[in-house]
């Protein structure tokens, strides 16, 4: 019988997806784990991770999963033969964490404010999937879409989704989690830099 790996983007997809819908008819469980600055003087230090598994509606949870799934595997081959096979779920919550933490010490100590959804991370894989394959085609709605392309896209959305509301979806954390993706991967790959330029000045048309 053969051994494939147990793939760690489906699962944190399906754990996400799971429960984001429990927490949109539960709003106590929403409640619990968004990321709300007040809580950390209680000790709830693991919102700074939780509230990457909530999210603000099904559009906001589908685009961020879609995404995922699009560019996870690439960027979990890479990661995942460091940390003993753990590579690329640590790299993805530090995602959360990392892209978190600037909004946090900017509304510690504002109680109206809060954040959810896992777009911090999704970012930082995204970006670090552009330094492999910046001109690679994704298919979006059976639109052919060039990764660097769609990255672009991807930040004007979650910039725009951030300010119409009060929705809580922070799109400051998109931005931070991208630059996390890019810097961490080329600490561990500094030959992607070169890597990169090349891929970039070889236009696929």
């Amino acid at each position: 019988m053969l051994d494939l790996p147990f793939n760690h983007t489906v699962c944190l997809i399906l754990i996400t997806v799971a429960v984001s819908l429990i927490a949109f008819s539960n709003q106590k469980l929403m409640s619990r784990l968004i990321f709300w600055p007040p809580a950390m003087q209680r000790g709830q230090y693991d919102r700074f991770i939780t509230h990457g598994f909530v999210h603000a509606d099904g559009g906001h949870l589908i685009f961020n999963m879609i995404t995922l799934f699009f560019f996870g595997s690439v960027i979990e081959s890479f990661y995942r033969q460091y940390f003993f096979d753990l590579g690329f779920v640590l790299f993805y919550l530090g995602g959360l964490i990392v892209a978190i933490i600037p909004s946090y010490l900017k509304h510690k100590n504002d109680h109206q404010w809060a954040s959810l959804g896992a777009s911090g991370a999704v970012s930082a894989v995204l970006f670090a999937y552009i330094l492999f394959e910046p001109w690679k085609l994704i298919f979006v709605f059976f639109i052919p879409v060039p990764a660097i392309i769609f990255a672009i896209l991807y930040v004007a959305y979650s910039i725009w989704s951030g300010k119409r509301g009060n929705s809580h979806i922070n799109h400051s954390a998109h931005l931070w989690g991208a630059a996390y993706g890019v810097i961490m991967t080329i600490i561990l790959e500094p030959r992607l830099i070169p890597h990169f330029f090349n891929k970039l000045m070889q236009l696929p048309f």
